[in-house]
């Protein structure tokens, strides 16, 4: 028989799983960051249009991420969406700014010039996974934040979660929360080399693209370690059997360790990440390390929300009143609505194929600087 406590644990798989897709696709704001180095105008313009035949992945990951969270942890939603809407709101802006600029930034009666949209793309491609990773820092090391469900009743007071008066921007602020922004940062500026190195043929992206994917990849490590460190070190919110909480040393470490399966994968994924990476690096002419590192890369992140979500955790810790933190089982809908969204979740997979179909077929010619020469403009990014 399904119970309601396996399908709040299904439903944070499904989170999990969704937000790994979002971050294995910021390739394309790690590649938008690298535009302005570009200094030839045909390698530009092979990047862009690489990175602007995906863009609208990423954009619809973070979309289906946010939509499916609502859905299925509706608290959570109104208590971060609704709370730390300044920082979602500069999310929000840099994702705007990418979609005006791949529509036109190469049409007719750009007054603006390329440029313009250019720095737009620049944008989105530093702040947002910076902002992203913030986001989910909060995840691991609190956030300032109450929550009254008793507010509903009140006609004077209707808003569940209260914030503090920078209503998300002290995240921001945080250092431990920055060292995770700037962790998707590098990782993804990693995944956009190899990405290039996989949809470009031009012997001038792929050597300049392999001297970037070295120096981004000693600057993403160093991150990555530090964020390790702060994490596995760092204090949980722990669930007791009668639902108290309270704060306990070494949490997540005590989850990865307690939960074998969980470390092992997350192993395999940083085993992945590296060896996509040094494969790349090392190997003549290889150009398929995006499909390791990214698949790497995906499985790192899930092992992430499953320490953050599982094994009696509160994945939302409040640093306010620790009573307050947000767990799969305070914080979901109804049984009912779990179970009915359960069934549709079952068309997951064929969405999935089709995504998989949709970028095998885009891809299978690589871009060149002939194809963008004889292009016309109004056909291209």
């Amino acid at each position: 028989m399904i119970t309601y406590e396996f399908l709040q644990n299904y439903w944070w798989l499904l989170i999990s799983l969704l937000g790994a897709i979002l971050v294995f696709m910021l390739f394309v704001q790690g590649g938008q960051s690298m535009i302005a180095s570009a200094k030839n105008p045909s390698v530009r313009s092979m990047m862009i249009n690489s990175l602007g035949r995906k863009w609208e992945l990423t954009f619809t990951s973070l979309v289906v991420f946010g939509g499916a969270f609502f859905a299925s942890f509706p608290l959570f939603y109104s208590t971060s969406f609704g709370g730390a809407y300044w920082l979602w709101m500069f999310i929000l802006f840099t994702f705007i700014v990418q979609a005006i600029s791949y529509k036109y930034r190469n049409k007719e009666g750009n007054v603006y010039g390329m440029r313009t949209y250019d720095i737009f793309l620049s944008i989105n491609g530093y702040i947002a996974p910076i902002l992203l990773g913030v986001a989910v820092g909060m995840m691991f090391f609190g956030a300032e934040f109450t929550v009254n469900k008793t507010n509903i009743l009140n006609v004077e007071a209707a808003t569940i979660s209260q914030w503090g008066p920078l209503h998300g921007l002290e995240a921001i602020f945080n250092f431990r929360n920055l060292v995770l922004g700037f962790t998707v940062l590098f990782l993804a500026r990693v995944l956009a080399s190899l990405y290039f190195i996989n949809n470009i043929d031009d012997k001038e992206v792929y050597a300049s693209q392999k001297k970037t994917l070295l120096a981004n990849s000693v600057v993403f490590v160093v991150f990555f370690l530090l964020f390790a460190f702060f994490l596995l070190t760092s204090s949980g919110v722990e669930v007791s059997a009668d639902g108290q909480m309270k704060w306990v040393e070494y949490k997540y470490l005590s989850n990865l360790l307690s939960m074998w399966w969980v470390l092992v994968i997350f192993l395999v994924g940083v085993l992945l990440v590296l060896g996509g990476i040094a494969a790349t690096l090392f190997i003549a002419d290889y150009k398929k390390g995006i499909w390791f590192s990214g698949f790497g890369a995906a499985l790192v992140v899930l092992c992430l929300f499953f320490i953050a979500g599982y094994n009696n955790t509160a994945y939302y810790p409040s640093l306010l009143n620790v009573e307050n933190s947000l767990t799969i089982h305070n914080s979901s809908s109804s049984e009912f609505t779990l179970s009915a969204m359960s069934i549709v979740s079952l068309l997951i997979p064929f969405v999935l194929a089709y995504i998989v179909y949709a970028w095998w077929s885009l891809d299978r010619t690589k871009i060149t600087a002939k194809e963008m020469a004889e292009t016309a403009d109004s056909d291209k990014y």
